[in-house]
């Protein structure tokens, strides 16, 4: 993995704070202003990788996008001092497309596909927080109807739309789209839910794209050429893949445990059968790529890792088996 450079770690520093700044603002205005030092910052992160030809694409792509989220909050938000409903209803369809939430989601995939695997970790995590800790603000009836259908619609479309995908980056972000829906559903329930669903998918999305950044496998066929000596590494992906898919007992499936005991609470059982019916369906192609990693091998095409690199590609995919480890790690301390 390649060391940042100085200018790099700026824009990270600037992008970090552009989402501290939009989190802890008092008005509108100054979450605008968050929104848009974050967004200044990942464009430079996205225009300065040379290793795929459509990076560039990429970032005008999301620039516009953003662009367009941004403008509609801003040009709303005075008017929610003496309107409600409209403008509120209007922001939140903004801050969804921000996110790329579906029905809003038509730019996510083609934009994932065009960048490296450490930029989809910051799009797929990071650039998530200030547009959703926003809607948690949005308190009105229209507004929650919205969300609540934006889930619905969220979980059918990441679960269809990845079926058919040979693309790992389109099946990341098609993922991420219907991991939106159970994101949009802990948020309508309580901030603590949400904080916990969040930074588990952040831990787990991450182990296994750094799996992937480390062989640079962007295609289904690839798979196929995944270092067949790195018995580890398989079986780390393959485990990661499962937590990932909500599968027990990994630690994929422990947020989606608290939001189904929500659910069953609040008796919303309709909304909660769509959910759990779309993680079955992403549960599916994500046994596709896990079972190939472990079924198919290529000695001609053979990726060689050293030592430490796997080392630490095994570490960060441990939080996939935490509570596995739990009994034993209960035990030593007994």
């Amino acid at each position: 993995m390649s060391t940042l450079q100085p200018s790099q770690m700026l824009f990270m520093s600037t992008l970090i704070s552009g989402t501290a700044i939009t989190i802890s603002a008092s008005s509108w205005f100054t979450a605008w202003i968050g929104l848009e030092l974050n967004l200044l910052s990942f464009i430079p992160l996205l225009s300065a990788s040379k290793s795929n030809q459509y990076s560039s694409e990429s970032s005008l792509k999301y620039f516009l996008i953003q662009a367009l989220g941004s403008s509609l909050i801003l040009a709303m938000a005075p008017s929610t001092l003496f309107m409600h409903e409209g403008p509120s209803l209007v922001i939140t369809m903004a801050l969804l497309l921000k996110m790329g939430a579906a029905p809003f989601h038509f730019w996510f995939p083609p934009v994932v596909q065009g960048i490296t695997w450490p930029q989809c970790i910051i799009i797929m995590t990071v650039q998530k927080i200030a547009p959703m800790l926003l809607l948690l603000m949005m308190h009105s009836d229209k507004a929650t109807l919205i969300l609540i259908a934006s889930s619905l619609i969220s979980a059918v479309v990441g679960a269809i739309g990845g079926l058919n995908q040979t693309l790992t980056r389109k099946i990341m972000a098609y993922s991420s789209i219907n991991h939106m829906s159970w994101m949009l559903a802990a948020a309508l329930f309580n901030e603590q839910t949400w904080t916990i669903y969040f930074l588990t998918y952040s831990l787990v999305s991450s182990s296994v794209i750094l799996i992937m950044h480390a062989h640079q496998i962007f295609h289904f066929n690839q798979i196929s050429s995944f270092n067949i000596y790195s018995k580890e590494l398989k079986l780390a992906l393959f485990l990661s893949l499962l937590s990932m898919g909500g599968m027990p007992p990994m630690t994929g499936f422990f947020p989606k445990w608290l939001i189904i005991q929500e659910f069953v609470q609040a008796k919303s059982f309709v909304w909660l059968s769509v959910l759990l019916g779309s993680a079955l369906l992403t549960l599916f192609y994500y046994l596709r790529i896990a079972i190939s990693s472990m079924t198919l091998a290529s000695p001609k095409m053979k990726l060689s890792l050293t030592s430490s690199s796997q080392t630490s590609l095994l570490s960060a995919s441990l939080i996939n088996f935490f509570p596995l480890l739990c009994p034993f790690v209960l035990l030593l301390f007994s």
